[in-house]
């Protein structure tokens, strides 16, 4: 019975908080990874939840990141990442750099600070060339604590946030002053904005859609027991980075299957184990151990962010980069797709949307390879 109701706890939560961002607007302003972090944390720190829930939460983040990752690389799209323009792909590659540049300053500036460090780099390049997927991806490859992975989420949430407003408010003017202005004759008015209204899981339980979800949920089952079994062919046990590498790719080369490609809401579904998984992390995190943890890491977090987005400015100018593309490729980078519709709408140009989401799709197919030879690089 006890184990029946942590499931529907863990299991069913994220379904109501998505419901919830669904219904109001500051709720889905908040963001329902926040709300998910928030919730784990006040459910494992006032302890509503029974003794053994361990084995619960140890089990749920084991699973739940091999079964969102597949999902979440399906809808890739090889022949438009192909497509994308020379000078799009140029500044994904100059803020993939300028990322695990900062990375490893700020490793040197602080690896006498900061307990974990190399695994904290690895997760910062891993979230900073992909997103949160490849953070949680890294960790259970680096088997980081989760009170280091909740402060360093929580870190990146407070940033990212400043860095979005001053993207949307005056970055535009300040890079303008550096960089050419963006060639386009699409441009929005304000009426026009409208990219963030509509509700990515809508219809989601609708047969056409449920159910060739639920085939890829049990392909995604599959490639993950197919990595769990090549990783016992080459390391003799369970790897998490075998299995987290071989996953990324099996998923990448499913996507490249047009029935599978065209299933609908194979990422949502993706993200909600994401939620599951940064439920059940943030249930194992213990609060009274914050206050005295990595008291460098906001600053390190603070470098990595503000002085990737700097340095992919300088390069930008030097590579002839236009102050549209830069910023939309670093908000992909920085803070993941779905704030790319967000910031172009901030922007006025709806040109720049579709090649900023592939941006950040391609950063969550290559941010776990990165985040990971990264993390063993500085062992």
């Amino acid at each position: 019975m006890t184990t029946a109701l942590l499931l529907l706890f863990y299991l069913g939560t994220p379904i109501v908080v998505l419901h919830l961002c669904h219904r109001y607007r500051f709720v889905n302003k908040l963001g329902a990874v926040v709300i998910t972090y928030i919730i784990g944390l006040l459910a494992g720190n006032l302890k509503f939840l029974p003794p053994g829930t361990e084995v619960i939460q140890d089990a749920l983040t084991s699973a739940t990141i091999p079964l969102a990752l597949p999902l979440l690389l399906f809808s890739l799209n090889i022949k438009t990442w192909l497509k994308m323009a020379g000078k799009t792909i140029l500044s994904l590659v100059l803020g993939i750099f300028s990322a695990i540049i900062m990375v490893m300053v700020g490793y040197y500036i602080f690896r006498d600070i900061l307990p974990e460090i190399w695994k904290v780099s690895g997760m910062m390049v891993g979230v900073y060339s992909g997103g949160t997927p490849n953070m949680a991806s890294i960790q259970s490859v680096v088997q980081a604590k989760p009170e280091t992975y909740i402060i360093l989420n929580t870190h990146d949430i407070i940033l990212s946030s400043i860095y979005l407003a001053f993207l949307m408010t005056v970055g535009q003017k300040i890079f303008g002053l550096v960089l050419k202005p963006f060639k386009g004759d699409k441009k929005l008015d304000d009426k026009n904005i409208g990219f963030d209204g509509k509700d990515p899981y809508w219809g989601i339980f609708r047969k056409k859609i449920f159910f060739p979800v639920l085939t890829a949920t049990g392909i995604s089952v599959l490639i993950a027991g197919i990595s769990i079994a090549l990783s016992f062919l080459i390391a003799g046990e369970i790897s998490m980075l075998v299995i987290i590498l071989s996953i990324t790719t099996l998923g990448i080369a499913v996507s490249l299957i047009p029935r599978v490609n065209k299933i609908e809401k194979t990422f949502e579904t993706g993200m909600y184990f994401i939620l599951v998984f940064s439920l059940a992390v943030a249930s194992m995190a213990d609060i009274s151990q914050f206050a005295g943890s990595a008291p460098g890491l906001f600053f390190y977090v603070a470098l990595v962010i503000f002085g990737s987005l700097i340095l992919h400015l300088a390069l930008s100018k030097i590579f002839n980069i236009d102050t549209d593309t830069m910023i939309i490729t670093s908000t992909a980078l920085i803070c993941s797709p779905p704030f790319v519709p967000v910031v172009a709408g901030a922007l006025k140009n709806k040109e720049v949307i579709i090649s900023g989401l592939t941006v950040g799709i391609i950063g969550y197919a290559i941010g776990n390879y990165l985040g990971i030879s990264i993390a063993f690089l500085l062992r």
